[in-house]
């Protein structure tokens, strides 16, 4: 196939939906995400035209992320939704105008399935993964305030101990744009305990053009807010994302009192 022509359906009938949901009748104000919750491709896309070896590292999902997510979800009784199709395929935390929406290089990685694709073929990407997830979550947002249940938007992260060549030193990152008031909560009540590195907008920051779930769910809605950044390394196998999980359970609902929502 000509690589400006857009398959006749991205996803086949029996590959899953975008969108993979725990606890989705909870009554916790927290409400968790993960925009890079697995690694699939789609069957129409093959491998982009990359070997496994890069499929499976830090370009192609949140290593680590979405078994946090679900942690704290069971922990907290909180609803979680994750978006389950690699981030190479289409990033579902950017903005549609990003030019990162459907990376064509990564980090120091080409992604040949990404280059030269028709307006027909990105269309068909938004429609099929990124409109799905994004509908499904706000419409769950949606009910959430017309029974007026209090919620709490976190969205689950995690980062690489190395970027670039440059080390990085955080355990955790709290991630906020205009805000900060879970995030900075959150960063004392961690710091008090000394025994974490915490990154105060680091390793990375939240803008309207670099990012999607933030300002839209957390910012356009009102609602108290954080994106939660955890170091890979620390949440690679399922013990440290139990041990992480139990700690962010205990931590958020600390946090949210502090800014004055209660949690039972």
């Amino acid at each position: 196939m000509p690589n400006d022509l857009a398959p006749p359906v991205l996803l086949a009938a029996d590959e899953p939906v975008p969108f993979a949901i725990e606890r989705e009748r909870a009554a916790a104000p927290f409400f968790l995400t993960c925009d890079h919750a697995g690694r699939r491709i789609p069957r129409a896309l093959g491998d982009l035209g990359l070997p496994e070896s890069e499929r499976i590292r830090h370009i192609g999902w949140d290593i680590g992320a979405a078994g946090v997510m679900r942690e704290l979800s069971e922990r907290l009784d909180a609803f979680a939704i994750g978006q389950v199709y690699s981030r190479l395929v289409i990033d579902c935390n950017r903005p549609l105008d990003s030019p990162t929406l459907i990376p064509e290089r990564s980090e120091h990685t080409d992604i040949p399935g990404n280059r030269g694709l028709s307006a027909a073929q990105r269309a068909q990407r938004v429609r099929e993964i990124f409109t799905p997830y994004h509908a499904r979550t706000a419409a769950e947002l949606d009910l959430r305030r017309a029974r007026e249940q209090p919620t709490i938007f976190v969205t689950m992260h995690s980062f690489t101990p190395v970027y670039m060549g440059a080390a990085r030193p955080w355990h955790v990152g709290m991630l906020y744009n205009r805000d900060a008031r879970l995030a900075h909560a959150l960063l004392e009540i961690i710091d008090a305990e000394g025994e974490w590195v915490v990154g105060d907008n680091k390793p990375y920051s939240v803008s309207d053009t670099s990012d999607y779930a933030i300002p839209v769910y957390g910012e356009q809605r009102g609602l108290p807010h954080v994106e939660l950044e955890v170091r890979q390394d620390l949440i690679a196998d399922a013990a440290g994302q139990a041990q992480w999980g139990e700690r962010l359970a205990r931590w958020l609902p600390l946090a949210a009192k502090r800014i004055g929502v209660q949690v039972a």
